[in-house]
């Protein structure tokens, strides 16, 4: 992909640039601890890599993190993994959650919607009243600091309350959305060995309901830790028998007592996707996020208590931990919980315009599903108050920016387009949005602060304007402090330590360009190497889904037993088209010309459906491993797909084929 000198698609205007959380810090930051006041982010960014404790004790102070057992130094020990953040200090990540309570009870802290699209308010004197009265009832329940509380439960106010209400007591959230089968939750519910478990009777998708009933009735039956199950009647059933009422948990007014914990007390676990073997539970710390959380949002997303903060996203995805902290920065979230696409594709931006979104996160494949569907967002909707649209899940294809750029430049609109890449391993992003950087088309504006971020390649070397793995060479607050049952840290070192000891190697190619922007390639374990040049997998996956008539598609290199290297493009056709010789032919000459005439595929096959993990990512590496002749059982976790019938076609075809 050529990183030469393109003109930018947006530029932040002067007062935008003054206006920035981000400048505010940066002057306030030159001013208390000698970082550059000129040179503008590129030069904020070095001195936050180059003085790591300084940076990161100046974010303590400018967002006036409450440390009620001060710290000894902030940083103990750097080395990775095992880096150690603010030793001696206290505090609770619950407690600053709910602080604008303090001065601004009687707005809202959540917007709830559900797809009726109307927004229903839940005050910030509200959600602290509810936090408070559920705490103590965890509390009354024996739930000690340490304790895992667990939630099978859709993207509602009471997973919020029930999320920040296990912070406050210093136990440990973890939560899986309904459409997650039995199976996949207790894959995970089944490591942490929860002691508490909130769950809904089912949920609201598609304008269906969803029974979950069943599926509960399983947990509590395999959950042999559970002491508690907490009913919450979204389709208005009553309570089985011996399951306690939201309702009654959550009617006292009661102020909340915060436990204070130490800075690395474990917060939450989230999971990896599970595709090959049971899900990494990743545990990060209430400090880490709390600090992490506080830079990303209040600086990179440049939120505050004036703004509205809507991700479309479920419990079972990082990005709902992301969102809910947004009460951090005193901003009010609004919470989604039904179909992205539902009664229309529009679904999302109708939410935003209802809400008054001032920043809207989404995925990329849902820009790119509305770009195709001739959705108009800006023509179509208010979106006035739209400062921000981000995505993440995989990357923003250049034509995807240009179309949203596009759709709201038509109506006037001066829109800043975020593609942000990140991890559930750290729950946050490792380069993205800066409201004070251009914007240029397919790429990510710049590395986050205090992230030294770097393209590598095989021999460890730093590389510019070329491909190479994303590595981070320095520790972030929000890295794991370490996996569930993983007692030696083998499991936890293994995953980012083992190709370059000592710096975190995450498993995406990106290009980190002489402008400063990031390009992601995709996963670099699922690279596609011919003829020794390598390419990420979303680089073919961009030029193949302009076609009109691919829905969505899937490419994976194989290795052959005799040495030879296999790459078939597998295309999910839209309604009505055909991949006759004329569709073969435009979709080669597309890749020849736009990418390079050595991934022009072998192969290109029709398929019933990409199959995707739960979370909406597309599974390359157990397909590859199918076609490499493993049996389904051994290639892939079933219970971390979405469609496992799809698995079946590879199966089938890699038997065929042998």
């Amino acid at each position: 992909m050529s990183t030469a000198n393109p003109q930018p698609l947006w530029q932040p205007d002067p007062h935008r640039t003054a206006q920035a959380r981000i400048t505010r810090f940066q002057s306030w930051a030159a001013e208390h601890h000698q970082a550059p006041a000129d040179g503008g982010y590129p030069a904020l960014h070095r001195w936050s890599v180059d003085h790591l404790d300084t940076f990161w004790k100046a974010v303590t102070e400018y967002f006036d993190v409450r440390f009620s057992t001060p710290y000894t130094r902030v940083l103990g020990d750097r080395a990775m993994p095992g880096a150690e953040w603010f030793p001696g200090a206290k505090l609770n990540y619950a407690e600053h959650a709910l602080r604008a309570a303090a001065t601004r009870a009687d707005e809202p802290a959540l917007l709830y919607v559900d797809e009726t699209h109307e927004p229903r308010p839940v005050t910030w004197a509200e959600l602290r009243r509810q936090v408070g009265s559920l705490t103590a009832e965890l509390r009354a329940l024996g739930v000690r600091p340490g304790d895992r509380v667990s939630g099978y439960l859709p993207n509602i106010p009471q997973a919020v309350v029930a999320l920040l209400a296990t912070a406050a007591v210093g136990a440990v959230w973890t939560s899986c959305a309904p459409d997650f089968g039995a199976r996949s939750v207790l894959d995970r519910f089944q490591q942490v060995e929860p002691v508490v478990l909130f769950t809904v009777d089912g949920y609201r998708y598609g304008g269906k309901e969803h029974d979950r009933r069943e599926t509960v009735a399983e947990l509590r039956r395999e959950l042999p830790t559970l002491r508690a199950v907490v009913h919450i009647p979204l389709l208005g059933t009553p309570a089985p028998e011996g399951a306690l009422e939201w309702s009654a948990l959550t009617a006292a007014d009661t102020e909340p007592a915060f436990e204070q914990v130490p800075f690395d007390h474990p917060l939450w676990v989230l999971y990896s996707s599970g595709t090959t073997g049971l899900p990494k539970a990743i545990v990060q710390s209430q400090g880490g996020i709390l600090v992490e959380h506080l830079k990303q949002l209040g600086l990179h997303c440049d939120l505050g208590p004036e703004d509205r903060f809507f991700w479309y996203t479920s419990t079972g995805w990082m990005m709902w931990n992301f969102l809910v902290s947004g009460l951090l920065t005193g901003t009010t979230i609004v919470l989604y919980d039904g179909s992205p696409g539902y009664p229309d594709t529009g679904a999302q931006w109708r939410v935003a315009e209802r809400t008054g979104a001032t920043l809207y996160g989404t995925s990329a494949a849902y820009v790119m599903a509305c770009r195709k569907a001739g959705v108009h967002p800006s023509r179509d909707h208010d979106l006035s108050r739209v400062k921000c649209v981000a995505t993440t899940g995989s990357p923003l294809p250049p034509d995807g920016f240009r179309w949203l750029h596009d759709e709201f430049a038509a109506s006037g609109a001066d829109l800043w387009i975020a593609s942000v890449s990140g991890g559930t391993d750290v729950c946050s992003c490792f380069a993205g949005a800066v409201p004070t950087l251009p914007v240029y088309t397919g790429e990510l504006q710049a590395p986050g602060l205090g992230t030294d971020l770097q393209a590598w390649d095989p021999a460890g070397r730093p590389v510019i304007d070329e491909v190479g793995e994303l590595v981070v060479t320095n520790p972030m607050p929000s890295m794991p402090i370490r996996f569930w049952n993983d007692p030696d840290g083998s499991r936890y070192h293994e995953s980012y330590f083992d190709t370059y000891p000592g710096v975190w190697r995450h498993g995406d190619w990106i290009t980190v360009t002489s402008r400063g922007t990031v390009i992601i390639h995709g996963r670099s374990d699922s690279t596609l190497n011919r003829q020794g040049v390598r390419m990420g997998s979303a680089d073919i996956y961009e030029v193949v889904e302009r076609l009109p008539e691919i829905k969505e598609s899937l490419v994976i290199g194989v290795e052959q037993p005799d040495g030879g290297y296999w790459m078939p493009l597998f295309v999910h056709l839209a309604p009505g088209a055909v991949l006759d010789e004329a569709l073969l032919t435009r979709i080669k000459q597309a890749i020849r010309e736009q990418l390079s005439p050595r991934h022009v595929p072998d192969e290109v096959i029709e398929v019933p459906g990409v199959p995707h993990t739960l979370t909406g990512k597309r599974i390359e590496v157990p397909v590859k491993r199918l076609l490499q002749g493993a049996p389904l059982e051994k290639a892939v976790n079933p219970g971390s797909i979405d469609n496992l019938d799809l698995l079946t076609y590879f199966e089938d075809l890699a038997r065929k084929r042998a």
